[in-house]
């Protein structure tokens, strides 16, 4: 039956039910939009995923709709080369997708990514934010791409692209902001007295409101997407956020101020991102007073980025598309906060690697929480089938999550691969394992193992105790077997 004769009958229908009391209203059977919630270094630490110190009210009024992921792993902990390997579905590998200055047109540059293919499909295609890594990446797979001030007038001559860089820190303490215009750098963080419309994820979702209503009008499918700055460093967030936050009851992690019993010196990052911020020593820890503060801060940014996609939430409610729209909310990767004396990501263990990740499907009367073993490469493959769309062939490494969608009492995957430059993980529900591999011959140079089943805290590395030898080695065998041209090369 066609959408001309389907409409014709709810016209029936409304006509001969306008006598009654009531009226029902007819929605018409057609493409689902989609909303991509993009956050940047966003644990999957809030109050929905058991951390009920984390004020989260709107991404946990969205998992309590959807389905919520507890076992979600990114597979590059770097955000260019995470964002490259979820837009197009396939892993990394030896020498792709590598760094946070990865390009997916140069590397993949004969890839169908997926807003290329919502666009192919007749979607209204919308970059907003930080999507993929680099403004200036495959262009074409929009309609537009917007980020807040980048394709503003600028006095040195700039395009939008270098002059997104020499911005997007936007401090608004007018010390930090001299600062940074005259060094490029500036404090790990900012708590300034501004509204919250006043930083750049505040402008972020206005636009976002202003795409919804003008997609209302135009009634055609959209792919949508809010590429949030926060929780990335630094931690800029408005004064009342981190009010929310009393810092004596901050703490710093259990195990801030060792590393792994017999953990690899190689898994160790010497966290230079965030060694580049002005308030941060060059070498050694930071005191005990800063980490409270930095850790305060990724908290008050995580509380403002909830309450800006509260903000997006409420007007696709108000233009009357959640019933239409699935919403997609995802991280890039995790982030450190001083665990095994790490800060940022870039590593192998799981503070970097695991993710949030919640699926709305307003479609589907199916809701509740799964502790499936996923991967971000899934992401592809599960808009794809429930968008009813065609994937492209022999392209994706993911695996749809719609199964997970129907029954989330489902396992998902056996295992997910994980790689950070040498370092090649294989993480199944029970174990982490890694192995830190030479470049040039693919010899082994270390390995690790962590027991999921007794803590994902990995705070012992169980690779070489007796009663762990055979995992290790069935872990490797699957490793090398399952990965074998990611780790060696094609």
């Amino acid at each position: 039956m066609n959408n001309l004769i389907i409409k014709k009958l709810c016209l029936l229908s409304v006509l001969i039910l306008s006598n009654f009391k009531g009226i029902v209203l007819c929605q018409f059977p057609e493409k689902p939009n989609v909303l991509l919630i993009y956050v940047d270094d966003l644990r999957p630490e809030l109050s929905s995923y058991g951390v009920t110190y984390i004020q989260s009210p709107n991404i946990d009024a969205l998992a309590e709709k959807g389905i919520k992921f507890t076992n979600a792993y990114c597979n590059v902990p770097v955000c260019g080369a995470s964002r490259a390997s979820m837009l197009t579905g396939m892993l990394p590998t030896k020498n792709r997708f590598l760094d946070y200055n990865t390009f997916v047109e140069r590397e993949t540059p004969d890839v169908i990514t997926l807003p290329q293919l919502f666009k192919n499909n007749g979607y209204t295609t919308i970059s907003n934010g930080k999507i993929y890594h680099h403004l200036d990446d495959r262009e074409s797979d929009w309609d537009e791409v917007w980020r807040p001030y980048a394709f503003d007038e600028n006095d040195s001559g700039l395009v939008p692209t270098d002059y997104w860089q020499s911005l997007w820190k936007d401090y608004h303490d007018p010390e930090n902001r001299m600062h940074y215009k005259a060094t490029d750098t500036g404090p790990a963080y900012e708590s300034a007295d501004v509204s919250d419309s006043t930083y750049i994820d505040g402008l972020l979702t206005e636009k976002l409101i202003r795409d919804l209503r003008q997609l209302k009008k135009n009634q055609k499918p959209f792919f949508l997407t809010a590429g949030f700055i926060n929780t990335h460093l630094p931690f800029n967030a408005p004064k009342k956020y981190w009010d929310l936050y009393d810092r004596k009851n901050i703490k710093q992690p259990e195990n801030y101020n060792y590393i792994p019993k017999d953990a690899p010196k190689i898994s160790i990052s010497n966290w230079g991102e965030m060694r580049s911020y002005s308030n941060i020593p060059k070498q050694g820890q930071v005191s005990d007073s800063l980490a409270i503060d930095l850790i305060h801060g990724y908290y008050a940014t995580v509380s403002y980025t909830d309450a800006l996609i509260g903000k997006i939430l409420k007007e696709l409610e108000d233009q009357q598309l959640s019933e239409s729209t699935i919403v997609v909310l995802v991280s890039d990767h995790g982030f450190n906060l001083q665990e095994h004396t790490l800060w940022a990501k870039f590593t192998n263990y799981n503070t970097a690697t695991q993710v949030p990740l919640i699926i709305y499907n307003p479609l589907s009367k199916n809701n509740g929480t799964t502790n499936a073993l996923t991967s971000l490469i899934d992401v592809y493959p599960t808009l794809v089938e429930l968008c009813g769309l065609k994937a492209p062939k022999e392209q994706l490494d993911g695996t749809s999550l719609v199964p997970i969608l129907k029954n989330p009492e489902l396992e998902g995957r056996k295992h997910v691969f994980i790689k950070k430059t040498n370092g090649y993980t294989l993480k199944t529900n029970a174990f982490s394992y890694t192995e830190f591999i030479k470049a040039a011959d693919n010899s082994i140079l270390d390995k690790m193992l962590y027991d999921h089943r007794e803590s994902k805290a990995e705070n012992i590395n169980v690779v070489n105790k007796k009663e762990f030898l055979s995992i290790a080695a069935e872990m490797s065998q699957t490793l090398h077997s399952a990965y074998e041209k990611n780790i060696e090369g094609e």
